[in-house]
């Protein structure tokens, strides 16, 4: 008799599991008002990052990105390069996936391919605004790029 209890109630508690694991809610990203005014600003002055030791230069023209980067985002130092680094590892691994898949990521969002090679050193300037820029994106266009919530 016991058998034939069990495996209904393992069977149902597998089904509460599965069902409450399906329908939990997604954490939002909380976006002030200021941060708003900036996505929709006309501020197409772009941000150069560059490193004259390693001669890589990236050049983003996204308007509002240089004045969110220099009035919201976390300041220069605040994160460590290692920290950088392993975020961008990740970040530009999903971001060349969704350029490589436009039926199901919208490539007006992905137009190009990001070439970062985990094994080089860029240098702190390059990781910060890389990493900054892909905070500003996914804030602004409601994307998710990785396991973490792009928090300022």
């Amino acid at each position: 008799m016991k058998k034939k209890l069990l495996a209904p109630t393992v069977f149902v508690l597998v089904l509460m599991l599965l069902f409450n694991s399906c329908s939990a809610q997604k954490e939002t990203v909380a976006i002030s008002e200021d941060e708003k005014a900036l996505f929709n600003s006309d501020d197409d002055e772009p941000v150069e990052i560059s490193d004259e030791e390693t001669e890589y230069e990236i050049i983003i023209i996204e308007p509002g990105f240089y004045t969110w980067l220099n009035s919201i985002a976390r300041p220069e130092g605040y994160y460590s390069q290692s920290y950088l680094e392993n975020r961008n590892a990740v970040l530009v691994l999903n971001w060349n996936q969704r350029v490589l898949d436009p039926i199901r990521f919208n490539p007006n969002l992905y137009e190009m391919q990001i070439n970062y090679d985990p094994n080089i050193d860029y240098g702190y300037e390059v990781n910060y605004k890389l990493y900054n820029y892909f905070i500003y994106f996914q804030r602004k266009y409601n994307q998710r790029l990785g396991p973490f919530l792009p928090r300022i």
